[in-house]
C-alpha cells in the first residue's frame, strides 16, 4: 500500500486546488509543517479546505490533468499486479481526484478525503471521516484481513509523518523520498527518484527471509 501525494504522485493535490483558490502559498505552508509532524493532521486539513470555499468545481478537471505520477509509480503498478499482488492507495488528499487516477491503472483499491459540493462550487469543508495518520493504518489492517494477509506479508510507502503509523505497521515499512522525522523512524528508506524501487527492496528483504508479500 501507498501514500499518494508526493509518493505515488509528484505533487501534493490540496496545493494544486488551492491554486484555483488563490491560496497556494498559504497551503503549502500548512502542509509542509502536517508532513514534519508539526501539526495535527485532521485540523490542518480543515484549515487548509476552508479556504477552497467557492472554488468551481469544474476545476477539478484542470486539477486531475496536471496530476503527475511519480516516475516509476506506472511501472510498480505493472509489475505489482504482473506477479499477482494487491496493490492499494491511501490517500489524505481527495477522492475526486484518486478515484479516476487509480482507476486509469487498474487500480481497485483505495481510500481518499472527500470534498463537500454545494451548487457546484466546494464549500471548504470534507465530508465522512478523515484519512488520517490512524484511518491509514488501519486501511493497511482493513486490506490485510480482506486479503487474508498477515501483517508481516504488507508493504507500506510513504513520505510524511501521517504515514509513520502504517510504516511501522506493515512487514516492510519504507520512507520515500520522506521527510527527515520519517526517514529517522521508517524501517526501510528509499530517497528516490524512481517509486518502482521499492521491488527492490521487496526483493531483497524477500531473499534475506523469503516471504509472500503483498
Amino acid at each position: 500500500m501507498t501514500d499518494v501525494d508526493s509518493t505515488f504522485v509528484t505533487q501534493e493535490v490540496i496545493e494544486l486546488i488551492a491554486e484555483h483558490a488563490g491560496t497556494r502559498h498559504e497551503v503549502a505552508a500548512v502542509t509542509e509543517r502536517a508532513m514534519r509532524g508539526e501539526l495535527d493532521f485532521a485540523a490542518s486539513l480543515r484549515e487548509r479546505v476552508a479556504t477552497f470555499a467557492g472554488v468551481p468545481v469544474s476545476a477539478l478537471d484542470a486539477v486531475r490533468e496536471a496530476v503527475v505520477l511519480m516516475p516509476g509509480a506506472a511501472e510498480l503498478t505493472a509489475e505489482v499486479q504482473r506477479r499477482g499482488w494487491e496493490i492499494g492507495l491511501v490517500s489524505g488528499g481527495f477522492a475526486e481526484i484518486l478515484a479516476p487516477l487509480a482507476a486509469s491503472l487498474g487500480i481497485t483499491r483505495w481510500r481518499a478525503n472527500r470534498l463537500e459540493v454545494a451548487d457546484g462550487v466546494l464549500t471548504g469543508r470534507t465530508v465522512g471521516p478523515v484519512v488520517d495518520r490512524a484511518d491509514k493504518e488501519a486501511t493497511l489492517r482493513e486490506w490485510a484481513a480482506e486479503l487474508d494477509l498477515d501483517m508481516a506479508d504488507t508493504v507500506a510507502v510513504g513520505d510524511g509523518a501521517n504515514d509513520l503509523d502504517m510504516i511501522r505497521a506493515a512487514g516492510i515499512g519504507i520512507a520515500f523520498a520522506a521527510k527527515p522525522l520519517v526517514r529517522e523512524q521508517a524501517p526501510y528508506r528509499l530517497d528516490g527518484p524512481r517509486l518502482d524501487e521499492v521491488l527492490r527492496v521487496i526483493d531483497e528483504v524477500d531473499a534475506a527471509a523469503p516471504a509472500a508479500r503483498a
